[in-house]
């Protein structure tokens, strides 16, 4: 992307979805009843709504943006765009797994009771295929895991299939991009609810890859959209227009949606899933539009804290649920109360990630790289900051 085409509200929208993770990710310490690597002892069930409420598009809304970035940038031909996209992500996917994650996985194994501590030796074990104890922690089987960082397995994924079918793809476009109206507020919304109806209960999602079809099938979709959407000024016009509608529809399809959702579990096969499944995919849709055509209109503006944010959202984005866990690790035990608790955690997430980006990571030239930074800080961060190209 020139300067002069760049789209601000993409990468405002960026930004702020991507710090939604670290609010999301800080919030399942204290969901009652949802699996998370680490625990608070102060648990609720007051976060369920709220978490639902953000969880049925957080993560479809991130591959729908880097769906868009890929469109937007501008290549010579199909394996230039592919060379650089894995060159991009191999290696902060690489080095996040193998130095960054491991610190997870020994405070969760720590805190269950199941690994001795001592995190010099874990490693040792962790990486020499140890045989853990049965749920000593997250991919304990295979003494692997690439926890939060699934989504760049998943995003180099869809990357190598959109070059592989993009001539087919872009045929395709007007089917989505003519949409107008209701149309663009509704349809879109249908091959998810194919995927639920088909796939859910089948394939319930996973983050491990394989046999993961319901999670491939809802993000590679979103995926698409995001690339279709890319350039095309009219769809994106629509959205704005349309903003207001999207708004106020989401909201109502989010309570028709709960309503089912309580007669009985959208996770099993009754009569209340022919109502919770629809309205579930149809709400995922419209606050995704509602999103998209506020921040159109609202954010498109070279705001002054931009240029930051793009270099910093990569690198927060791998950082920021090993310093949740890792700050968990050691003031879960204090009982500092259920207010002092979070904000102390979720305060130093933020620190973290804020130091660890503004002292270290952007200022040594081969650890730039690692977290998918250009080599040399004095490179354009507006052209190539990675994520700015996802």
């Amino acid at each position: 992307m020139t300067t002069n085409s760049r789209r601000y509200d993409i990468d405002a929208l960026r930004f702020l979805v991507f710090s939604l993770l670290i609010v999301y990710h800080t919030a399942m310490l204290y969901l009652d009843g949802a699996a998370f690597h680490m625990k608070s002892s102060y648990l609720t069930e007051t976060l369920n709504y709220p978490m639902v409420f953000i969880n049925r598009w957080r993560m479809e809304i991130v591959f729908l943006i880097s769906g868009v970035s890929c469109a937007m940038m501008t290549q010579t031909s199909r394996q230039a765009f592919l060379w650089r996209r894995v060159k991009r992500l191999l290696l902060p996917l690489l080095f996040g797994v193998l130095v960054v994650i491991p610190v997870q996985p020994y405070c969760e194994g720590v805190t269950n009771g199941l690994v001795e501590p001592g995190y010099g030796q874990f490693l040792l074990d962790y990486f020499g295929g140890h045989a853990w104890p049965a749920g000593a922690f997250t991919g304990w089987k295979t003494s692997f895991t690439w926890n939060h960082l699934w989504y760049l397995v998943y995003l180099l994924l869809y990357t190598i299939v959109l070059v592989a079918l993009q001539p087919l793809l872009a045929k395709a476009r007007p089917l989505f991009t003519g949409l107008r109206g209701w149309r663009l507020l509704i349809l879109p919304a249908l091959p998810a609810l194919a995927a639920t109806a088909f796939l859910k209960l089948r394939y319930p999602e996973n983050h491990a890859l394989v046999k993961d079809w319901y999670a491939h099938a809802i993000y590679f979709t979103m995926y698409l959209y995001g690339w279709w959407l890319g350039n095309d000024k009219g769809v994106w016009q629509e959205l704005a227009r349309l903003r207001w509608h999207a708004l106020l529809l989401a909201p109502c399809a989010f309570a028709v949606y709960l309503g089912f959702d309580l007669v009985y579990s959208e996770n099993l096969l009754t009569w209340a899933s022919f109502g919770s499944w629809p309205m579930r995919n149809l709400y995922m849709w419209l606050a995704i539009c509602a999103i998209l055509g506020w921040s159109h209109t609202l954010l498109n503006t070279p705001f002054a804290w931009l240029p930051w944010a793009r270099q910093a959202v990569f690198p927060w984005y791998i950082l920021h649920q090993s310093a949740i866990i890792v700050l968990a690790y050691w003031l879960v035990p204090l009982k500092l109360g259920p207010v002092a608790e979070p904000l102390l955690i979720l305060a130093g997430t933020v620190a973290t990630c804020w130091l660890g980006t503004s002292l270290l990571i952007s200022k040594v030239n081969w650890l730039r790289p690692c977290f998918g930074l250009p080599a040399r800080p004095g490179q354009n961060l507006a052209a190539d900051t990675a994520l700015a190209a996802n």
